[in-house]
């Protein structure tokens, strides 16, 4: 078994390229000090009323206190989405949304041509629209046909 010395070891190497990434990087820095700033001005704005119903209400209906708020959250994920980026490139959404679309169609498409009963009628179409209208009979080399 590990000891204790050995797991906080193993958490601290862990987390070096973490702490590393914050102490250098200004803009990361940066995105944190505009969510707090962001998220104390929600905090501030909401302090001088003291029943829940109140303050949900505000967050319902106030926009510039939700303006604040998806400010906050939103420098939030970029300060999040610079550490946990290994090379400081974080793909794009659109980039992303492609990508899974993509992989959400092959994988439908793989289901209905290996599904057992959509499978051989669509093999069929499709090989007719690809290869067009001839004779599925195999032959040999000599042109006799195969069973």
């Amino acid at each position: 078994m590990t000891n204790t010395k050995e797991k906080v070891a193993d958490a601290a190497a862990n987390a070096r390229p973490y702490v590393e990434r914050a102490l250098r990087d200004q803009e990361l820095r940066q995105n944190v000090r505009n969510a707090y700033s962001s998220a104390r001005s929600v905090y501030d704005q909401l302090i001088g009323r003291h029943g829940v119903s109140d303050v949900a209400t505000r967050l319902a209906s106030d926009s510039s206190v939700q303006d604040e708020l998806r400010n906050a959250i939103d420098e939030l994920r970029e300060a999040a989405g610079r550490v946990q980026s290994v090379s400081g490139k974080r793909e794009t959404e659109p980039v992303r949304a492609a990508r899974n679309t993509l992989i959400l169609i092959a994988g439908i498409a793989i289901g209905l041509l290996f599904n057992p009963l959509t499978g051989p009628p669509l093999r069929r179409w499709l090989g007719r629209k690809i290869f067009g209208k001839r004779s599925s009979t195999y032959r040999d080399s000599n042109g006799t046909p195969l069973s």
